[in-house]
């Protein structure tokens, strides 16, 4: 079996970001634009919603295998692979519950086996989940993967909370970013473990972004403020190439 050299690894390994606090504010604005995407581009230039899955998961497809076959990290690349694959995810439980009747519940329950899934065979095969030792093509296939499901997992559990269960999108986003909160204090007081946090917040900040850009861009007759999808995107878009630029630029100043 051929191994990596150890530069190659560290190759590898800088093709996943530092976890640092911009990593969860573009995670989160990520998560946002994904949901606003989707429905700007089916809803607002109406593609609709199989058209939209179409174009959005052909472009998902070529940036991925750009990311895929880059060598190191670039930090457009690698977020704009997280944006198209958030609103991928979107569009996967919109389709099963608005063209294939699939509940919300449903979609919940299955996204949620289909990631506990992908955990189990990354670490049977890999023996750890941690994004630190990402150095071998099965290892990021595996990364990648876990993340589509934790996008549409997101959304089918965001809008059932939302939506399904009457909460409303403005409470919905402050019980699961309360519930991002408890995740820290467990980590930062309790000495939780560093994988299982991290996993469990990522999970959670998507139906956290959903219910930010759902609150934001739908009428005030849907219990949101009315910005609309396509405002609302430009702002969040804005927000992420601005922070992707800053940490571009502070890492060729760093000479990385």
């Amino acid at each position: 079996m051929k191994t990596l050299s150890r530069e190659g690894a560290v190759q590898m390994l800088n093709k996943v970001p530092e976890i640092t606090l911009y990593f969860w504010i573009i995670k989160i604005m990520c998560t946002t634009v994904g949901e606003t995407a989707a429905d700007f581009l089916n809803v607002d230039l109406q593609f609709g919603l199989v058209a939209t899955s179409v174009v959005t998961s052909v472009l998902l497809a070529v940036f991925l295998i750009m990311q895929l076959r880059s060598k190191r990290y670039v930090p457009w690349l690698y977020w704009l692979v997280v944006v198209l694959i958030s609103t991928v995810g979107t569009l996967i439980t919109d389709n099963l519950v608005d063209n294939f009747g699939v509940s919300l519940e449903t979609t919940t329950i299955a996204f949620s086996l289909a990631l506990a899934a992908t955990f189990a065979a990354w670490y049977m095969s890999e023996k750890t989940l941690s994004i630190h030792s990402i150095f071998t093509r099965k290892r990021e296939l595996f990364y990648w993967a876990a993340i589509l499901f934790t996008f549409a997992l997101g959304t089918a559990a965001g809008d059932l909370v939302a939506e399904g269960l009457n909460l409303g999108y403005a409470t919905s986003a402050v019980m699961f970013g309360s519930m991002i909160g408890a995740v820290m204090i467990g980590y930062y007081g309790f000495k939780l473990n560093a994988i299982t946090s991290f996993w469990v917040a990522y999970i959670l900040t998507r139906p956290l972004g959903a219910s930010i850009g759902d609150y934001l861009m739908q009428p005030n007759a849907n219990g949101g403020i009315g910005l609309g999808a396509a405002l609302t995107n430009a702002v969040f878009l804005v927000g992420i190439v601005g922070l992707v630029v800053y940490m571009t630029v502070t890492r060729q100043k760093a000479g990385e």
